[in-house]
């Protein structure tokens, strides 16, 4: 089984390189005004988990620069993924608003339906 989800890993993460998304042109002052706002996000993340692929396409297509964690590889991160959110369960963004609270969003439709709605 184990074979299996290798296999079908290096083709998702290959599909996912050949067919990566032109990121939308700016203006280089918007752009830089949505930067700072992506500062105070996160995505908790597998590398080769194809709805964590999904969203990773659609801040791409978007051109989001939000910072990834391997939830997988990086015990740190994989502590601060359950600490925080409360589950080991990907894809996973962490919204720290303006007033220090922070937020876990799981749910790949709803954290790209979350980025669309405030950078969109």
């Amino acid at each position: 089984m184990k074979i299996i989800r290798v296999i079908l890993g290096a083709l998702i993460l290959f599909l996912d390189w050949i067919t990566t998304p032109r990121g939308v042109k700016r203006e280089a002052k918007v752009q830089t005004e949505i930067d700072k706002k992506t500062q105070k996000l996160a995505l908790y993340q597998y590398k080769a988990c194809p709805f964590c692929v999904k969203v990773r396409r659609s801040m791409k297509r978007n051109s989001l620069k939000i910072a990834t964690h391997d939830a997988k590889r990086n015990e740190q991160s994989r502590q601060e993924l359950v600490n925080g959110g409360g589950q080991l369960k990907v894809p996973c963004l962490r919204i720290e608003k303006d007033s220090g609270e922070v937020q876990w969003m799981y749910e790949s439709s709803d954290i790209i339906n979350y980025l669309e709605q405030e950078f969109c």
